[in-house]
């Protein structure tokens, strides 16, 4: 596969909507890139999900950010929007962050406005700082960063919890702090969609998050695009299709004993291989035996 040689930031202001698949670790982000994709976002909640068996509720820390961030790095070339959740405390504690991030392969870093401990955005009972606060926090973001080519991404929560025309009041500081990007979470209709792209289309790059069963309506990346979108994230649809795919798996093998039943909905011992390209990385091993 053939990534693309434009840098991210030029591609958020090209005219084809970017999309970025939700991963976890460095098994789904190169089965990503396999497919074809060239970015990918390391959700929070589906680190949350599947690294604690918990849901997304501000339990998950920055080191553990950072270490699945650093393996899936190694692993891939594609670019890597990063879910930071609040940044994990204050303006410094964000400083922290972007730095350790920044360090271990982040292409952008998204931090959002609600307090700490963050919960999941289409969850109930959110709570945000002041909005002074937040343009604070991505001010330090923006100075931390070693390199312009390191997107800050702000996203604001409150538009579930304060209504539409806070959540763009609270976009448009962010925007006037310097960010690269602005995302506004929760839309629930197209009203609210024209009225965020009649404020901010053609100044700065807009993020749309698909969640199935959440508050926004599920689009495709075409419709999307066609909205004035540049990028469209499906945070945690990875995990939902693994976390039906593993019940039915363990309800097969409690019942029959066997993994017989579910063999073609699995890859074989041999199949599994060639995907992970073990053979070459033994004969890579093999050229510096006996040297």
């Amino acid at each position: 596969m053939t990534l693309s040689t434009h840098d991210f930031k030029s591609r958020l202001h090209a005219p084809d909507i970017v999309v970025a698949p939700g991963i976890f670790d460095a098994l789904g982000a190169s089965l990503a890139e396999q497919a074809g994709f060239d970015t990918v976002y390391l959700s929070g909640a589906s680190l949350a999900y599947t690294q604690l068996g918990r849901p997304d509720i501000g339990l998950l820390g920055l080191s553990e950010i950072d270490a699945s961030l650093s393996r899936i790095r190694e692993r891939v070339e594609a670019d890597i929007v990063v879910d930071c959740d609040t940044g994990f405390g204050n303006a410094m504690n964000v400083m922290r962050c972007v730095r350790m991030l920044e360090r271990s392969g982040a292409n952008a870093l998204q931090l959002e406005d609600q307090t700490y401990p963050k919960r999941c955005g289409h969850l109930r009972g959110k709570t945000l700082v002041p909005t002074a606060e937040m343009v604070g926090k991505l001010k330090a973001a923006l100075d931390a960063r070693q390199s312009d080519a390191t997107l800050i991404i702000g996203r604001t929560d409150a538009l579930a919890v304060e209504g539409t025309d806070a959540a763009i009041e609270r976009a448009i500081a962010y925007r006037d702090a310097g960010v690269d990007m602005l995302f506004i979470e929760g839309i629930r209709s197209d009203a609210d969609i024209q009225r965020i792209m009649a404020e901010f289309k053609g100044q700065v790059p807009i993020m749309a998050n698909m969640v199935e069963g959440g508050d926004t309506p599920l689009q495709n990346a075409a419709a999307l695009q066609a909205l004035g979108f540049s990028l469209v994230i499906f945070p945690g649809a990875l995990v939902r299709a693994l976390t039906h795919m593993a019940s039915q798996f363990f309800a097969t093998l409690r019942q029959d004993g066997t993994t017989d039943a579910f063999r073609d909905r699995m890859l074989d011992f041999g199949q599994l291989n060639d995907y992970l390209g073990t053979r070459s990385l033994l004969e890579l091993g093999q050229k510096y035996d006996n040297t």
